[in-house]
């Protein structure tokens, strides 16, 4: 696809012209998109926000009220036919599926209805010209929010940063969540960790504010453990800037103390997972982005997890999802979707137990769907997919929070941010009054208060 651009000629000083914004937004979505359909029609036109069906309301599967609950899949990948479909999958997907024993994609008709709100629209506009990296170009030093930074990036560090800035609301809560790792080979015996979280988002507000207005806090959040025993009782506090390293603060039950974690970040391992489990392969990718060089690769039409609802079935068993070879087929749902590819290769002088990696995010909402990483030596080592789905709480707006990643070379695979099993929902807060959406809450003395003794 031909990527359209506002050119030089319609930037003057800090703004845009209207004849030009007019030209703008017949080419390409506030967003950045392209709204039209892939020539072969695989990929659809834009059709605007989706909404779910009469009766909906937090606490209610979501399932059974999105409108295209009904249909069925046009077909499915498996080991038997995955050259075929080979042009519109990620190397890492390829390998999953001739590496795993009887994994299956089902592959579904597609649907663009990832939208913003409206303000958060016009101020995705507004940054054409407002958003700006650091001299470094890898930090975000203004832009004004909630919105895309760089709906249209002119490198891979725009682009990533488009996901990790998403928007997602004031905060989340997850009444319990469960991170799941697979046995090792030979084995039956699961990690699972179990607990409360939440996470705020400054900048999440509707209206408009930069980074100077919510002192360059990006996300903050809290986790805590219930279970296992071995782990009970411990927590975490986090504080991630735009402007500088993350703060992390852990509660440790055996000590009765909060310790400052300063090394804590990209790829030091979470506390727990048997080193399956690194601080920035959260959530697709979470952090600072300054220990690899970021490259924008292009377009491609692709095979991509998308409205996938059964990730999020809170009444759902976790045996029946998480299996240990994998995740359950049924679960899963794929639509051809265009996608940006963004490179991330370790740069000479920096320490990173990924040499690179990939990321496929999604035109229209800018989510990171498929990720890869590659080993010392160059070889595929992970793959990584994340779950998007409508949050009707957010207008519409599309976001992902569950995701996988499988280890290639010892077949075990971690699952986190799913609320399958907890018997209640993730919730998402387009506002809240509440204590644990507020800046303070975040600190090593919340973490001593509520930590368990």
């Amino acid at each position: 696809m031909k990527k359209r651009s506002l050119g030089a000629a319609c930037i003057v000083a800090a703004t845009v012209s209207v004849a030009c914004l007019a030209a703008y937004a017949d080419n390409l979505t506030p967003e950045g998109a392209n709204p039209a359909a892939g020539k072969d029609g695989l990929v659809p036109a834009f059709s605007g926000r989706s909404t779910p069906e009469q009766g909906w309301a937090y606490g209610k599967y979501r399932g059974e009220f999105w409108k295209h609950r009904d249909e069925k899949p046009l077909y499915s990948i498996d080991a038997s036919n995955v050259d075929k479909y080979a042009d519109h999958l990620s190397p890492g997907q390829i390998q999953l599926i001739k590496q795993r024993k009887g994994y299956r994609m089902d592959v579904y008709p597609a649907h663009r209805e990832c939208q913003l709100p409206e303000v958060a629209e016009q101020n995705s506009r507004d940054n054409l010209t407002a958003a700006k990296l650091d001299p470094g170009g890898s930090m975000l030093q203004t832009a004004v929010f909630p919105g895309v930074a760089f709906p249209e990036p002119h490198n891979g560090a725009e682009a990533i940063l488009n996901y990790e800035y998403r928007y997602r609301g004031v905060g989340i809560e997850w009444p319990t969540t469960t991170t799941a790792v697979s046995p090792r080979p030979g084995s039956d015996d699961w990690i699972m960790t179990m607990g409360p979280q939440t996470f705020y988002f400054p900048s999440g507000k509707l209206g408009r504010s930069t980074p100077n207005d919510v002192d360059q806090l990006s996300v903050a959040g809290y986790f805590g453990y219930n279970s296992p025993a071995a782990m009970a009782g411990q927590g975490g506090m986090q504080r991630q800037y735009f402007d500088k390293d993350s703060e992390t603060f852990y509660y440790f039950p055996g000590q009765r103390r909060v310790r400052r974690m300063p090394a804590y970040t990209h790829d030091a391992p979470q506390i727990g997972y048997e080193n399956q489990y690194a601080v920035d392969e959260a959530n697709m990718f979470n952090g600072f982005i300054d220990r690899f060089d970021w490259k924008l690769a292009g377009q491609r039409e692709m095979i991509v997890p998308y409205n996938d609802f059964g990730m999020y079935n809170f009444n759902a068993k976790l045996a029946d999802v998480a299996k240990p070879d994998g995740l359950s087929e049924a679960s899963r749902r794929y639509e051809m979707h265009r996608v940006w590819v963004v490179e991330a290769t370790l740069k000479p002088t920096a320490r990173h137990v990924a040499s690179k990696k990939v990321f496929y995010l999604d035109e229209d909402s800018w989510l990171a769907l498929v990720g890869e990483d590659y080993d010392a030596q160059g070889k595929l080592w992970k793959v990584r997919e994340g779950y998007p789905i409508p949050v009707w709480e957010l207008g519409g707006a599309c976001d992902l929070e569950t995701f996988v990643q499988y280890d290639l070379n010892d077949g075990r695979y971690v699952f986190d941010q799913s609320p399958i099993g907890a018997g209640k929902d993730i919730h998402w807060y387009a506002q809240s009054t509440d204590s644990r959406f507020k800046s303070d809450y975040y600190s090593a003395e919340t973490l001593r208060s509520i930590s368990e003794r």
